[in-house]
């Protein structure tokens, strides 16, 4: 729920500059400024061969772009784009999953994990706590991107289709029931390795109109598991910045 409340917040955000942006455009060219001089208050200076370009960042003429930032969401992670055209891209994450909102299903995966048969009589466990230790996710996508420029200038949409390898190490502990002969309650603790992996599609919204040489963006991913818990699906997804080069 916070990550989709930050999703709004920050296409909110995108909106209200690409708004402004807008306004600005048109009360310049009310004044009457010529479009050389809107031009030159707009440039954004980048190093190397893209020096001078003028936002959107993405020139058609300056491809291949790289991308490098950050993510927010469900994963934290460092993010890489490629962009060989303006069609294409490739995009890579490498972070931690949001594992609190994985607390109901790691819970539920208790019963899985313990061998009962090794429990004797009637005797039971319940579950108190589980504590993730390690968390590890990368993910790769390719991409194919639209122009969205007649909603607002500098936006694109994308889709894509990509592939998620996941890691975590959770440490359970549990309250130990004895049988009848044995009403002492034992509290204990035990350590699973998770390691899955899956495919994913993602879409998404990349907003570039700034100064800066950087692309806002916020997705959407669908992961389907393969390995760990075989049909296991999942909404996943975040914002972010990147910056151009």
């Amino acid at each position: 729920m916070r990550m989709i409340k930050v999703g709004f917040v920050f296409v909110f955000c995108v909106l209200s500059l690409s708004s402004l942006a807008q306004k600005k455009k048109a009360i310049v060219s009310h004044t009457g400024k010529s479009a050389s001089s809107r031009e030159r208050h707009n440039a954004t200076k980048v190093k190397g061969s893209k020096a001078k370009i003028i936002c959107p960042i993405f020139d058609n003429s300056k491809y291949p772009y790289h991308g490098i930032g950050l993510k927010l969401g469900d994963p934290l992670a460092i993010t890489y784009k490629y962009y060989p055209s303006k069609r294409f891209a490739i995009a890579a994450d490498i972070g931690k999953t949001a594992s609190g909102l994985y607390n109901g299903y790691y819970r539920k995966k208790l019963d899985e994990y313990q061998d009962y048969d090794t429990l004797s009589g009637d005797a039971s466990i319940t579950y108190l706590s589980h504590k993730v230790k390690a968390d590890f996710i990368g993910e790769i996508k390719l991409l194919y991107q639209f122009d969205a420029k007649n909603i607002s200038p500098g936006m694109q949409v994308y889709v894509g289709a990509g592939w998620e390898w996941k890691y975590t190490k959770i440490e359970y502990t549990y309250l130990y029931n004895g049988t009848n002969g044995n009403n002492e309650n034992l509290p204990g603790t035990f350590n699973i390795t998770r390691q899955t992996q899956g495919p994913q599609v993602v879409v998404g919204i990349e907003y570039s109109y700034f100064k800066l040489p950087i692309s806002a963006f916020i997705e959407l991913e669908y992961f389907a598991d393969i390995q760990a818990d075989p049909g296991w699906r999942t909404i996943e997804g975040g914002v972010g910045l990147r910056y151009i080069f």
